[in-house]
């Protein structure tokens, strides 16, 4: 028996080349596809864990602060929680990175919650320097913080303007 030789034929040549180069092109699409959806996963998943974080640190210090009320204590209002701003996210490197940004300011001044609100807003340059004064490092990167705007409510609402100074 024998084998017509198909891969002699310029037709047969031009299906085979075809179904390589659309199997190629269809593999560069789907690994484009994936790597934009693991990114958008990948965002979601640190904003989601960053508000986990901030929401038990959250109840950890207000359960805190409830052990050891008296009567006097009930009628001041306290910080509850605290909202960053960073007013140009363009600057940054990265997406990703300001919300690491975020966590790592609320680490600093995670000291506030809990606290009566008079006692903050006496002390708000102490804040203000606590953010300012501090560099906080991401990767190859570091960054300073200038703050623009401070809120002193129940909610602490801090505007920052980071700067870029690359690391090592």
């Amino acid at each position: 028996m024998h084998i017509p030789p198909y891969y002699k034929k310029s037709t047969w040549q031009r299906f085979l080349v075809g179904v390589f180069a659309g199997s190629i092109i269809g593999y560069l699409i789907f690994v484009y596809m994936y790597g934009s959806m693991y990114g958008q996963m990948l965002e979601e998943n640190r904003e989601l864990k960053s508000e986990v974080t901030e929401l038990k640190n959250e109840n950890e210090a207000l359960l805190d602060d409830n052990k050891d009320l008296d009567e006097k204590t009930k009628t001041s209002a306290k910080v509850e929680s605290i909202g960053i701003t960073i007013t140009n996210p363009d600057d940054l490197p990265d997406r990703l990175i300001i919300h690491q940004l975020e966590d790592l300011i609320k680490n600093e001044i995670n000291h506030i919650k809990g606290k009566e609100v008079s006692i903050i807003a006496e002390s708000d340059g102490l804040l203000e320097a606590t953010v300012e004064n501090k560099e906080f490092s991401i990767d190859d990167f570091k960054f300073k913080f200038k703050v623009r705007k401070l809120v002193i409510t129940k909610t602490v609402k801090l505007s920052v303007k980071a700067e870029v100074s690359s690391g090592i």
